[in-house]
């Protein structure tokens, strides 16, 4: 039964962030003349390049749905079934949305679109990921890396979708482009900011409940920790520290958690910047 409820909340996140996805791309994206990164750029470009040079309009799912195609599959099978079918849907209702949800008169200013734009999409996106899915495109493949190499490569994501706008920019105007860019580089930093499961953090902790805090540290997160002894300097007395390295995401949980335990914890929680050995997390579902 709590499966099932925790389930349900997580497709009700996931249908919330599509819609503010295909919200985003009717009212900021379209009004300004963006073109935001991944497979929905792609999408919305070959639009445009259909409709200019052939004369043609098609559907932004017909496209969007077939590049996620691939990934999709990947997912399935290296990451985790419901991972995937929660990231199908959200690209499935994202494009429905998209072709059907009119958008909202919010502004015509374009540096406004651009940077709340990039602020909606960022969140948007950050709620699928904290569901468990993605919302489709670059964020399976990004999600995929980040599952085989245990760290984040958003910006290297970043970096892929200011090839695709160059290429936008060739064929479309500079302006726009050089926009699509901000607009990508905010989504990126909200992306950042929101979704830290693939940033590592390292716990020091000063405790005399050593092994009640190592037995909820595995609970919880599925590690280990290392156990220090020495003395403390201002009252002489032997002191117990446990050293241990847990994804960011975790870190506020686990502090709860000690502080329950142990009150009188002394935690020194610091961001690790590079790791070398065998962390291993816990898999998608």
């Amino acid at each position: 039964m709590k499966d099932t409820v925790r389930l349900f909340f997580r497709f009700v996140l996931v249908t919330l962030g599509a819609l503010l996805i295909a919200l985003n791309l009717n009212t900021f994206v379209h009004t300004a003349g963006l073109l935001p990164g991944g497979f929905t750029g792609i999408s919305l470009l070959l639009q445009e390049v259909f409709l200019k040079f052939l004369h043609v309009r098609i559907p932004f799912v017909v496209f969007y749905w077939a590049l996620n195609l691939v990934p999709a599959v990947m997912c399935f099978r290296y990451v985790g079934k419901r991972f995937t079918l929660l990231s199908v849907w959200a690209i499935i209702a994202s494009g429905l949305f998209t072709d059907l949800i009119p958008g909202l008169p919010v502004t015509d200013e374009v540096m406004l679109c651009t940077i709340f734009g990039g602020i909606v999409s960022g969140g948007a996106i950050s709620l699928c990921l904290l569901a468990g899915a993605t919302s489709g495109g670059t964020d399976l493949i990004s999600i995929y890396v980040s599952e085989k190499t245990g760290r984040s490569i958003w910006n290297e994501i970043f970096m892929f979708n200011v090839v695709i706008l160059a290429v936008f920019g060739l064929l479309f105007g500079w302006s726009r482009a050089l926009y699509s860019i901000i607009f990508q580089f905010v989504s990126t930093q909200i992306l950042n900011t929101l979704y830290k499961r693939y940033q590592k953090s390292t716990l020091l902790i000063i405790t005399e409940k050593t092994d009640d805090i190592v037995r909820m540290i595995r609970e919880v997160t599925g590690h280990d920790a290392t156990l220090f002894t020495g003395n403390g300097c201002y009252q002489g007395a032997e002191r117990k520290m446990l050293y241990t390295v847990v994804s960011a995401d975790e870190e506020e949980k686990l502090l709860r958690s000690i502080k329950k335990i142990d009150p009188s914890a002394f935690v020194n929680i610091l961001q690790t910047k590079m790791l070398k050995g065998n962390f291993i997390m816990k898999k998608q579902d």
